[in-house]
């Protein structure tokens, strides 16, 4: 089967590997999509991801959505062939249907496909088939094509920054810093909770144009555009990772407000004026990808049409190098999604 991993100190291969064999306890799925994450990203061009080195060709991806293709006699009572399924990339993994999170996205030891953070390294999902444990699959309802399931894990990141940006928002006024594929998903998020006052900056005009797409209120381009007053905002969703947008946040939120930041800010030591953080009392809070939300996800992704338009492109497996590149183009691209196999929705529009 083909796979796409990343190597030490940085570069992006296509390759080959036998196709896993199910052992008690274990589901094969064979992967359809995989969506082209910022993490991914990082790994291909640097051979890290924030904190984490790689140390061994690691075969990325972690945004994964596929049929389900053989199940151990164990556990066939629940998973079947044929199952079209989103999968959970967490290791511990809380179970279908989970009402309240347990926090096991920090729990110690825990593994998450495609990451270094482990060693060894944790395989991702960028291969033709991948296996992974029963409890690690979500069924997709009927009517919901799998190329806009490919959203599920990186809208389960959305969802649990939004929840820590405080239970009831409607009505506040919501900046999200950052319109890239995840922005876009927080965008989507908050429109679909009731918000209407958002308003999201970037660099680039195409981003913007998504994000207005899913449901923001007013865009800035920044360099262009007036950038928002001080104190104008009651919350900041920090999407891009970059120290100078956490630093515009901590202008731009106002006394008492608060800010999650949900971009990956870069490793090591950063230069950030904080002093607002006191005097303005703000509450700075970072979110980690997720816990029980990918239910959610799969949810809201079946309810609602248009956050499909997230997804700009879409390129087979054999086009990974061009599909990184274009990906990395924030300019050019949303969602990036690789294509594995054949898709039985192909017929309709994935959105």
């Amino acid at each position: 089967m083909k796979t796409v991993y990343a190597v030490t100190g940085g570069g992006l291969h296509l390759g080959e590997a036998p196709i896993p064999a199910t052992e008690p306890g274990q589901v094969r799925v064979r992967v359809v999509y995989g969506g082209i994450c910022g993490s991914d990203l990082h790994y291909a061009a640097h051979g890290r991801n924030g904190i984490y080195t790689i140390e061994q060709p690691l075969v990325l991806g972690h945004e994964i959505v596929g049929i389900v293709d053989a199940v151990a006699d164990d556990v066939s009572d629940r998973a079947v062939p044929g199952q079209r399924v989103a999968i959970h990339p967490a290791t511990p993994t809380p179970a279908p249907g989970s009402r309240d999170g347990a926090g096991l996205r920090l729990a110690y030891g825990g593994s998450y496909l495609g990451s270094a953070s482990t060693t060894p390294h944790t395989a991702g999902g960028f291969a033709e088939y991948l296996i992974v444990r029963p409890e690690q699959l979500r069924i997709l309802p009927d009517g919901l094509p799998l190329r806009r399931a490919a959203l599920a894990e990186p809208l389960a990141v959305a969802l649990h920054a939004v929840a820590l940006a405080g239970e009831d928002l409607v009505g506040a006024r919501v900046l999200v810093a950052g319109a890239g594929p995840i922005g876009s998903l927080v965008v989507a998020v908050l429109s679909a909770r009731g918000v209407t006052d958002i308003t999201v900056t970037d660099l680039q005009a195409a981003p913007l144009e998504t994000a207005r797409a899913v449901g923001a209120a007013r865009t800035v381009l920044i360099g262009t555009d007036q950038a928002p007053a001080t104190d104008s905002v009651d919350v900041v969703i920090e999407s891009s990772g970059s120290p100078r947008s956490l630093a515009s946040a901590l202008d731009w939120v106002r006394r008492g407000g608060t800010i999650v930041q949900l971009g990956l800010l870069p490793a090591g030591e950063l230069s950030i004026p904080l002093a607002a953080l006191v005097s303005k009392e703000i509450t700075l809070q970072g979110s980690q990808r997720f816990d029980i939300e990918l239910d959610e996800a799969v949810d809201l992704l079946a309810d609602a049409a248009r956050i499909g338009a997230v997804v700009s492109h879409v390129l087979p497996v054999d086009d990974a190098v061009q599909a990184f590149d274009i990906a990395a183009d924030s300019a050019a691209s949303a969602k990036v999604l690789l294509r594995f196999g054949d898709d039985p929705d192909e017929a309709g529009d994935g959105r």
